[in-house]
């Protein structure tokens, strides 16, 4: 008979551990419940269950969770919540029904820590890695204010309406991505191929090489015999600068650079401010202070140097300088949005102008996309034209002067 391994509380309300023989899960369950236990956890216990465990622990680090899940996960947690279902019961049902086992074995840790009298902001606070610094911000905010349920809504909200921008915008890069990889195979199959074989063909009839051609053996002979220096200098390159990004000045340098390029940088800029509205809008409403809203933004803008100056934001406003007035002298925000705030401020219903510059800004994101799709074409166009053209004429102009040989 197959052996289970079991977490459950007992009657007297510890946690104990063990193993226990059953046909299956279900049977394994039902017979700890007939023992006065309550399950938490069973799995078949099997020898690589210590490697399991550590892989999954390792998925856990490395963020190794879909936005689906955590949506679902956001959604069924609400609902039963709004039902009125004890929390330890919620948690033990969500474990039961979730299928990523990275979710399940967070949710599981969950309980185990509300069970021993944290809270639910602190048992998330124990996993950055499955919940981003905004969505335990959020839960500590829907605690403290007692309404947890509808900030959960928010948070789903939230969730899809960057899922979906982040979605556009591969969606339209999609395209591109494959034709330059085209690009690239055909222009290396070419150079490494086709234009050597010519090449001797040319050399043989004593022909006289025009420029192009000469520039292509140029480039293979220098690829031919310098290939494994190529390799070493981009794969350093890579290494050194996936280093230095990961550092604060070089995340700020990559992310500044990124907002100033012609046609991606306004994109990133929108999609940047619709979030900062969004966002903004939703823990104004949830109740959280000014000064926190701020340092929240801060960290899950997704650009450093747009959370630079949320940082000088945050210090004018602590200062007494209000919300606009900071805005106005920070860079990357637009007039627009810089007077909408100021008029929710005069008006007092700031929460309505965020949520029309985010409604505005996510109609821009939308636009922008549609732009980006649209301009990349004729580029990709000239480039296609660039390199077929460079090969053409590396080729047939010799050829040409063959055949008037031959003649």
């Amino acid at each position: 008979m197959p052996s289970f391994s079991y977490q459950a509380i007992s009657e007297t309300g510890t946690t104990v551990k063990g193993a226990i023989e059953a046909d299956s899960e279900a049977m394994a369950e039902s017979l700890l419940s007939s023992k006065g236990y309550v399950p938490l956890k069973i799995s078949a216990a099997r020898v690589g269950a210590a490697k399991a465990s550590l892989w999954t622990w390792i998925k856990e680090k490395t963020g190794a969770l879909k936005p689906q899940d955590l949506i679902l996960f956001t959604k069924q947690f609400r609902s039963m919540l709004h039902a009125g279902v004890p929390i330890l019961r919620l948690m033990q049902v969500l474990e039961a029904q979730t299928e990523n086992k990275v979710l399940k074995m967070v949710i599981a840790q969950m309980a185990q820590d509300i069970r021993g009298g944290a809270t639910l902001f602190e048992a998330t606070e124990k996993h950055p890695a499955v919940f981003s610094s905004l969505y335990r911000s959020m839960v500590r905010a829907g605690e403290l204010s007692g309404s947890l349920p509808d900030v959960l809504s928010r948070l789903v909200y939230i969730i899809e309406h960057e899922t979906k921008i982040r979605s556009d915008i591969k969606a339209a890069l999609q395209y591109p991505k494959i034709v330059v990889l085209a690009l690239g195979i055909a222009f290396f199959v070419l150079l490494t191929f086709v234009i050597p074989k010519f090449v001797a063909i040319f050399a043989k009839a004593g022909l006289t090489l025009p420029l192009p051609t000469k520039i292509a053996m140029l480039m293979y002979q220098f690829l031919s015999n310098y290939w494994h220096v190529i390799i070493a200098v981009i794969a350093s390159l890579i290494f050194v600068l996936r280093a230095y990004f990961k550092t604060n000045a070089g995340r700020l340098v990559k992310d500044a650079f990124f907002l100033r390029l012609p046609i991606f940088g306004p994109l990133f800029n929108k999609a940047a401010l619709s979030r900062f509205a969004s966002i903004f809008a939703i823990l104004h409403s949830s109740g959280v202070p000014v000064l926190t809203s701020m340092s929240i933004l801060a960290g899950t803008i997704g650009n450093s140097a747009i959370a630079r100056e949320f940082e000088r934001v945050r210090e004018k406003m602590g200062e007494g300088q209000g919300i606009a007035a900071p805005l106005r002298s920070a860079k990357y925000f637009t007039p627009m949005v810089v007077d909408m705030v100021a008029i929710g401020e005069e008006t007092g219903n700031i929460e309505d102008m965020l949520r029309e510059i985010t409604i505005h800004y996510d109609d821009e994101v939308a636009y922008a996309v549609k732009g980006l799709s649209d301009a990349i074409g004729p580029i990709l166009i000239v480039g296609l034209a660039a390199v077929v053209g460079f090969f053409a004429l590396a080729i047939f102009l010799p050829m040409w002067d063959l055949t008037k040989m031959v003649k």
